[in-house]
């Protein structure tokens, strides 16, 4: 599958907000966007004219897309099946970003991004249930047990994100067992429990027309 291969800071920039693409070092005085707040590209520095309504849309969904590391096929296909749910499309929607096994993975805190969280799956370092999954964007539900196979829970990449993982916590949906190197979806987290600034109703009504 494609996969953007540019520098994820510059996607920082070009929305001009933090998205956490690069872990632990979005949080120190090396963040790209702490250093050049504005857009890339040699056009970056200049006035930018206001944007139109479907600017506006589309620059959100390309955001929301940005974040969770969906290409926009898949993108495309999680909101159709968020409408097809019962209740408000826009809700469905963050609830099933959220509950994609990568972005559970980077939740509890056993990658430093979704993106090395992507590449953990495919390398088959976790299991589901105590079966082995390699599929980042398998959905999961309330009940289901995510942990680290007894050979990767020394790995110092899993190591290092679990100490990093204090500095931005653990969702109250998840429960998060260190000594286990494990942890349990709780419930689909609520829209309030959901803090990454997204305006779903903008690509609700991006996908609407």
């Amino acid at each position: 599958m494609a996969r953007y291969t540019k520098s994820v800071c510059r996607q920082c920039r070009r929305e001009g907000l933090k998205l956490f693409l690069k872990g632990d070092r979005c949080y120190t005085e090396k963040c790209a966007l702490e250093r050049r707040e504005y857009a890339p590209g040699q056009h970056g520095q200049l006035r930018k004219t206001k944007p139109t309504e479907f600017g506006v849309q589309l620059r959100e969904k390309q955001k929301v897309r940005e974040i969770y590391g969906i290409l926009e096929k898949q993108f495309r296909k999680t909101f159709y099946k968020a409408e097809r749910l019962q209740g408000i499309a826009g809700d469905n929607l963050i609830k099933l970003l959220e509950s994609r096994l990568d972005n559970l993975i980077y939740r509890l805190g056993f990658a430093n991004s979704r993106r090395e969280a992507r590449l953990l799956v495919t390398q088959k370092h976790f299991m589901v249930n105590n079966k082995k999954v390699n599929i980042p964007s398998a959905f999961l539900k309330p009940g289901d047990v995510i942990s680290v196979r007894e050979k990767s829970q020394k790995m110092a990449r899993i190591l290092g994100a679990v100490d990093a993982a204090q500095r931005r916590g653990i969702p109250e949906w998840l429960d998060f067992d260190r000594e286990k190197f494990s942890g349990v979806v709780r419930s689909l987290p609520s829209r309030d429990q959901i803090t990454t600034p997204i305006n779903e109703n903008l690509i609700v009504e991006y996908y609407s027309k």
